[in-house]
């Protein structure tokens, strides 16, 4: 059940993500927003959130406070990627600040409430939930990396982030050597044309090479 509710929680912020940044496709369909309007989107999102808490409720205080801290990252997370937007002088450190409460919160909190609900001790507990939180940011890393790369698995065109002007790391990086792709990153409805070529020189670059170690970096820790 409180697996279950995690998962709502991720769910329902993926329908307020596509509600923020427009998102047209999630998953290789039609996003919610898209297929049935901003309203009906936004409801289920507070009633996806509503029925996790009512899960969490039925066992100790602890789990639903950690519940609680996650859902409270993931939304400073939200707010933070939405004060960075288009902004080129966004640092590394800004980027990882953004991740780990947005992204690496509620993989950490998962992995502390399998830990604590399987009656590990609390500093086998706590150190479940740091491997959830190195886990985490690996993931993040390694998607922002193929929203320039491109996977076809994934079911998600590239370049979203570039049209979106969210501060991913290998935008982080390019915009703060190449003018053009710092150019394209502050300017908003930028034409196809000019975001495949931004996304060209980004590969150009090399900067894919040092985002890809730092996901390595972080599931060395994890697996440490």
């Amino acid at each position: 059940d409180v697996a279950i509710a995690l998962e709502l929680i991720h769910s329902a912020t993926l329908l307020h993500d596509d509600i923020i940044d427009g998102g047209e496709t999630r998953r290789g369909r039609p996003s919610a927003f898209q297929r049935y309007g901003l309203a009906n989107t936004l409801v289920t999102g507070d009633f996806l959130f509503s029925k996790a808490f009512e899960l969490c409720g039925r066992f100790e205080e602890r789990i639903v406070r950690w519940a609680a801290d996650a859902c409270i990252s993931l939304t400073e997370g939200e707010v933070m990627q939405g004060r960075f937007r288009r902004n080129p002088a966004t640092t590394m450190e800004d980027y990882l600040e953004i991740i780990a409460r947005k992204t690496a919160s509620l993989f950490s909190q998962g992995a502390r409430v399998a830990a604590h609900l399987a009656c590990v001790d609390e500093r086998g507990t706590e150190a479940m939930s740091l491997c959830g939180f190195n886990i985490g940011m690996a993931f993040q890393i390694i998607d922002d990396l193929l929203d320039v790369e491109g996977d076809a698995r994934t079911g998600k065109p590239v370049g979203i982030d570039l049209r979106d002007g969210n501060p991913s790391l290998p935008l982080v990086l390019a915009a703060a050597r190449d003018a053009e792709v710092r150019r394209v990153f502050v300017t908003p409805d930028s034409s196809d044309a000019e975001v495949d070529t931004a996304l060209k020189r980004v590969r150009d670059l090399g900067v894919l090479t040092e985002v890809r170690r730092l996901a390595e970096s972080y599931t060395s820790r994890a697996r440490e």
